[in-house]
């Protein structure tokens, strides 16, 4: 077979192992393997280039893409994604993979409807593809989120204070819920969780009552502004209070070896996949099981809340 990967939407660590494994695993079954640098948007304007070995050694441990990421709003139009199969067809690609989070699975979705043989992988640090348990990139932006939190509280404990660390994650509060536990903070919000206000104050309130030194409050993006918060914590509670907004420090850094683990499976998985004569499904991983799911189910799943791992947060408190 003639197959295409690309990397689309945000970029997360381990899509360089993902894209190890595609191309190792295709030449391994006799395929051509063929690069798209920039995502759909290099699709469309036919950045092709056909991979050997050579080109994806060495990459098992870099972050980022190598192929590049680009967004391209207008690839929602049908007369846009036919320029995209039209380089396809010039290329005679049969297949594509395609490497990202919601938006690009939309993407892939939508080239599936029109005739291409498309496979999607989970790239995203927010782990917040419902189809499966995780997400490459996810493992290092925790790694990434921890260090950052322990160093924070060593300050916060040193100044009496409490910290409010702002992490990513969107509608998927996975990030905050896993680095807050790991990190022992005293309060973890997230769109599943909500917040608030008045409990988390009052709360910040009495802990510094009885003599705790500190707190540590880890927080979803776009649940607040955390700068205003911190002036609220500071005016009510008489900590002193800071606010850190980790942001895209976060996408970036060398993958964890689980990370690299999970993309490898998962690129060897799509192309065994394609050669079964299966295609228009989203790859994952659930309870450690290899699967696919319909890229139409994989859409409309909606991200689930832990609640195991929030009633643990409230027996730890």
């Amino acid at each position: 077979m003639r197959v295409g990967v690309l990397t689309s939407g945000g970029d997360a660590p381990g899509m360089n192992a993902a894209i190890r494994a595609v191309v190792r695993a295709g030449l391994t079954h006799g395929d051509q393997v063929f690069g798209i640098y920039d995502g759909y948007k290099g699709l469309v304007e036919g950045k092709i280039e056909e991979f050997t070995r050579k080109h994806v050694s060495e990459i098992l441990n870099r972050g980022g893409t190598i192929l590049g990421t680009a967004r391209l709003p207008e690839f929602a139009y049908e007369q846009v994604r036919k320029l995209a199969i039209k380089q396809l067809e010039k290329n005679d690609i049969d297949a594509l993979i395609c490497i990202g989070g919601d938006g690009t699975y939309t993407g892939a979705l939508r080239l599936s409807e029109m005739g291409v043989k498309v496979i999607g992988l989970p790239g995203t640090i927010d782990n917040d593809i419902a189809s499966t348990d995780f997400t490459i990139g996810f493992s290092t932006a925790l790694n990434t989120a921890c260090d950052a939190i322990d160093k924070l509280r060593d300050t916060s404990s040193s100044h009496q204070r409490c910290s409010i660390i702002e992490v990513m994650g969107r509608e998927c509060g996975d990030l905050a819920l896993y680095s807050g536990i790991c990190c022992g903070a005293e309060y973890i919000v997230t769109s599943q969780t909500g917040l608030d206000k008045e409990k988390l104050l009052n709360d910040l309130k009495t802990n510094r009552l009885q003599g705790r030194r500190h707190a540590i409050v880890v927080i979803s993006e776009h649940m607040t502004d955390v700068y205003q918060l911190a002036k609220e914590i500071e005016e009510y509670t008489g900590y002193e209070c800071r606010a850190t907004v980790l942001g895209y420090i976060q996408r970036g850094g060398t993958p964890t070896p689980e990370d690299r683990l999970l993309a490898s499976r998962l690129g060897g998985y799509a192309i065994d996949l394609l050669h079964e004569g299966t295609y228009g499904v989203a790859c994952g991983i659930k309870n450690n099981k290899l699967v696919s799911t319909p890229l139409a189910d994989a859409l409309k799943m909606k991200t689930k809340r832990n609640e195991s791992l929030e009633e643990l947060v409230q027996n730890l408190k």
